[in-house]
């Protein structure tokens, strides 16, 4: 898979969907949910499973890795970028320590931007709009041009 940058094009790309979540581990599912719910009626070609299962794994990352001093809250945007997907998840946390591991085969966690890194056609990791981070990932084709 490449490591592309996701552009913040918000005045370009139109936004399909966002949602805002509570930094706990009941949030992971409600993701999941709301996502497939919203992205729904946009018919997109790509896979929706995958999506949700990338999602998953940022929103974990995000609710488990991520820290503030301050009340936060995960946030989740999707939107059309040409004919591709493109989601962000914005946390507090800090853009460098988001990093690509390789955990041994009997390691228990470590793999969740592994997966992403297979599933998507490109994702990045960098400050957020926001403050914070953003991780974000595209799927090619998800529309025709």
């Amino acid at each position: 898979m490449t490591y592309t940058i996701c552009r913040h094009l918000c005045e370009e790309s139109p936004r399909l969907g966002a949602m805002t979540l509570h930094p706990i581990a009941e949030s992971v599912p409600r993701a999941r949910r709301w996502f497939r719910k919203f992205i729904a009626p946009y018919e997109p070609a790509c896979s929706i499973d995958d999506c949700v299962l990338m999602i998953s794994e940022l929103v974990t990352n995000a609710v488990v890795h991520s820290r503030s001093d301050e009340p936060w809250v995960v946030r989740v945007e999707w939107f059309r970028e040409d004919g591709s997907l493109r989601v962000e998840v914005h946390n507090p946390g800090l853009p460098d320590a988001v990093r690509l591991r390789r955990p041994d085969a009997d390691d228990a966690h470590g793999r969740g931007l592994l997966l992403v890194d297979s599933v998507a056609d490109s994702w990045h990791a960098g400050p957020s709009r926001f403050g914070g981070t953003v991780v974000c990932f595209r799927m090619a084709d998800a529309w025709p041009s």
